[in-house]
Order: structure tokens, then C-alpha cells, then sequence
């Protein structure tokens, strides 16, 4: 998710990063007594900002901020960074701090640095940025780090120079610069994405130029032999030409053990009509719980082998929001917006608990067996139990087996699985897990003789 911009100008407006360029980092934890900036550009962007602010008690009050972990999410964007700083008295104020962009000129010059120098290009990967790096790129006519006046703050409390909340801001994203300098280069206008394409494009055609030396005298032309101002693509023989020239993608990291913190979206600017912001955060929040299950099990042991999840219905999703939040507000909410009761959405939620998608079809779809499949079942009813252990069970439709003189029923799934239920007031509620015979099933119920 990404953060609100103000719709502010200043060294925003002659960027060329490409839509959607942007990166949200979590609020970082307090950092008491540890210096802001390890690496050498780190420091390198501290500098920068110590040089150009005009109060040093301005820089000590921001300092003491970030220290205290007073810095929300950090939105990183194209000529921007932003966030949102909380005072000692609770009171928050938004504060952007802007850095000039590269020229797509500029761009071109540092890029065609970079595939000469295949060394950078690893290096980047390696989420370092070596000073003959940038010594290199300043040669070449770009400067990458910021200077003594690069840095141009914005903030709510409406200061005209760097006030605490935009330094606690720059020296949060010290913490970030040390950590990754593709974060430098897209305040500089281009994505991580986007450059490690743009140099795969250069590195091939600098490959068929070595290959073949005649390509490279042919003016105006792209890879493919277009004209180059036409958007071209990436030829096979290009890309395996190439194969040498980028150093391997660096190993992936470790799983966390827990979904990152999503942005949060108290913002002193209100949000647009129609945009609910508490229901944004949770849905965020649920989409990193979900989305770090998925790589959990993707990485598991056979996961090619398991079958694909099918895909959620409105309501069913619904359900599945209720059964992981345990917020009756929630709850409340989305009962209304499935035109569920709410007792209705509690017995939906049970059920989801004991077993997803399938178990909620059992609660709410009366299916007819087909006949072999109805055969089945009751056969499987029959060798259950011994004869002087058996319930009596009255069949009925849908697939359910309710126990005389009990108030537990079975419920036959069209996964072949049995669903224990209990009577509940004047209807069924859902009892237990299910289990591959009735009897085992029934067991948890107290219902089985």
C-alpha cells in the first residue's frame, strides 16, 4: 500500500520515474544510542543534511525523535520521501523532504556507466554502493549523493526550514539507506525494477556489439533493428548473449517469522470521499498475513504436489475476514455487508474454523448425494460401529444423519468427509473437525452410542 501524497511540486515535478514507482517501509523500532548511518553513504546523506540545516537544535530535537522511534512508515518515491511524525504530546505531523531527480539524460550516462563496469552492477545487488561507484557515476556527470542544499523539506507544522519532524524523517532513512541503495537511487527517479531491466537491455546489446561489431555502427536503431525511439523488447539470442556479463540474482531472504507492520494511514490529510482508512489498514494488514502464509507454503516440503486453493467468493472471503480478525466491530460490519445476520455470520465462522471453504459449504448448501456417492455413505454409516455400539441415526436430506434421542447429527461432505454437528436453540451448529469415518466424527460430539 501507498502513502498519500500531498500533491506537492518542488523538485518533484521534472522526475521521470515510471508510475508506481514507490516503496513503503514499516515504522522502524526505537533506536536508543546507535549511530543513524554504518555504511560510508549513509553517512554521506547525514552530512548532507547536518551541512544544510540552519538550526543545529532543530537536527538534535529530530535526531531524539527518530532515536525514540516517534517515525512512522517511510513512503520512498521518485523526488520524495514521506512520512509521518509523531510529537511528545501525541500529535502527528506529515513531513516530505524533496531531492532533485536525475535527467533521463543523466539517466542514460549512468547506466551506460554501469554496464561498463559490470563490477557496479554486482556490487548494486549486493546492496552496496562502493565509493568508485560513485566517483564513477560523478565522472560520468552524475552526482548520486546529495549535496549541501539538495535536501528541500516539507512539513504540516509549517516551518520554512528543516524543523525536528522532517530531520527525524531524513535520519529514519539513513536506517534505509544502509540497508538497501536502491532506495538513493529511486528518490534519484528510477526503481529497482526498472534500472535492473534497463541495464539487461544494455548489457545485451553491448554483447551483440562485441559479438558482431557491425551492429554497433548502425545509428538510430534499437536491439531488434527498429528505430529507437520505438519500445523494444529483449531478443532471445540478446538474453542469452548476456548470460555472463550480470553476476546470479543474490540468494532470497529468509522467511520472517511474522507479517511486517503495514503504513499507516493517520495522516493528517483526510482521505477521499468513499475511502474507509480503517478498513484499508485492516485489509492490509490481512493481505501481509496471508501473503507470508502463501511463501511459507511455497517453500514447504511437496508444495508442487498440493492442489491449487480455489478461489474465494465475496461472501466466503467475508467469512474468512471475520474468523481471522475476532473484532465484534468487524464482525458487525461485515455481516452487513454479506446480508448476514449476526448470528447468522458466528456459525459461518465456526464452521470456517474447523475447516475453511469446505466446511462452510456443509454449513450452508443442502447438496443431494448422487447415488453411488449416497451408497457409500451408508455403507461407511454400517461398518462404523459394532452392531450393539451403533446409534440409531434417522437419514435425512442433504447428506445428514441426525442421532435419535441425541442432539448431534453427521454431515456428509462432498469431499467424502464427515462433519459432526450439535443441536443449538432451533438449529445446527458446527461441532468439530471433520473425519474420514462417521464414527471418529461422531466421537467428538458425545453422541456415538
Amino acid at each position: 500500500m501507498t502513502g498519500v501524497d500531498s500533491g506537492g511540486g518542488g523538485r518533484e515535478s521534472g522526475g521521470n520515474g515510471t508510475d508506481g514507482d514507490e516503496r513503503t517501509f514499516a515504522a522502524l523500532p526505537p533506536a536508543p544510542g546507535r549511530s543513524f548511518a554504518r555504511t560510508w553513504w549513509g553517512q554521506a546523506w547525514l552530512k548532507a543534511l547536518e551541512d544544510t540545516a540552519l538550526d543545529a537544535q532543530q537536527l538534535k530535537k529530530g535526531r531524539k525523535q527518530a532515536r525514540d522511534g516517534a517515525v512512522g512508515a517511510v513512503s520512498v518515491r521518485p523526488g520524495r520521501i514521506t512520512a509521518v511524525v509523531r510529537d511528545s504530546d501525541g500529535t502527528a505531523q506529515r513531513g516530505d523532504v524533496l531531492l532533485q531527480q536525475l535527467s533521463t539524460e543523466e539517466w542514460d550516462r549512468f547506466l551506460d556507466m554501469a554496464v561498463e563496469r559490470a563490477g557496479h552492477i554486482a556490487a548494486l545487488l549486493d546492496r552496496d554502493m562502493p565509493p568508485h561507484l560513485v566517483e564513477d557515476a560523478a565522472g560520468a556527470g552524475v552526482e548520486l549523493l546529495p549535496g549541501i542544499g539538495d535536501l528541500e523539506p516539507e512539513c504540516a507544522c509549517d516551518a520554512w526550514d528543516l524543523c525536528p519532524h522532517t530531520a527525524a524523517l531524513c535520519y529514519q532513512v539513513a536506517r534505509l539507506l544502509d540497508e538497501d541503495p536502491f532506495v538513493l537511487l529511486l528518490m534519484r527517479g528510477r526503481g529497482e525494477r526498472q534500472l535492473l531491466d534497463e541495464l539487461h537491455v544494455r548489457s545485451a546489446r553491448a554483447a551483440r556489439t562485441r559479438q558482431n561489431p557491425a551492429e554497433g555502427t548502425r545509428e538510430g536503431t534499437g536491439a531488434d533493428g527498429g528505430s529507437a525511439d520505438e519500445p523494444t523488447g529483449i531478443r532471445a539470442d540478446e538474453a542469452f548473449a548476456a548470460r555472463d556479463i550480470l553476476p546470479p540474482l543474490p540468494p532470497p531472504p529468509p522467511v520472517p517469522e511474522e507479517p511486517g507492520l503495514p503504513p499507516s494511514l493517520d495522516t493528517e490529510a483526510e482521505p477521499p470521499p468513499g475511502i474507509d482508512a480503517d478498513a484499508l489498514e485492516f485489509l492490509a494488514a490481512d493481505a501481509a498475513r496471508r501473503a507470508l502464509r502463501l511463501l511459507i507454503d511455497a517453500l514447504s516440503s511437496g508444495h508442487e504436489r498440493q492442489p491449487l486453493e480455489a478461489e474465494l467468493t465475496p461472501g466466503q472471503d467475508a467469512v474468512r475476514l471475520a474468523a481471522s480478525s475476532g473484532d465484534p466491530l468487524i464482525a458487525v460490519r461485515l455481516a452487513g455487508g454479506t446480508g448476514r445476520r449476526r448470528a447468522e455470520l458466528g456459525l459461518a465462522v465456526d464452521a470456517w474454523r474447523y475447516g475453511g471453504a469446505a466446511a462452510l459449504a456443509v454449513l450452508e448448501e443442502e447438496w443431494q448425494p448422487e447415488p453411488e456417492a449416497l451408497a457409500r455413505a451408508t455403507a461407511e454409516l454400517a461398518g462404523a460401529w459394532e452392531d450393539s455400539e451403533r446409534p440409531r441415526l434417522r437419514a435425512g436430506a442433504g447428506g445428514r444423519w441426525t442421532v435419535v434421542g441425541a442432539d448431534a447429527q453427521l454431515r456428509y461432505g462432498r469431499d467424502g468427509r464427515w462433519w459432526p454437528y450439535r443441536k443449538v436453540r432451533a438449529g445446527w451448529a458446527p461441532a468439530g473437525a471433520p473425519a474420514a469415518d462417521p464414527a471418529s466424527a461422531l466421537a467428538g460430539v458425545g453422541a456415538e452410542g
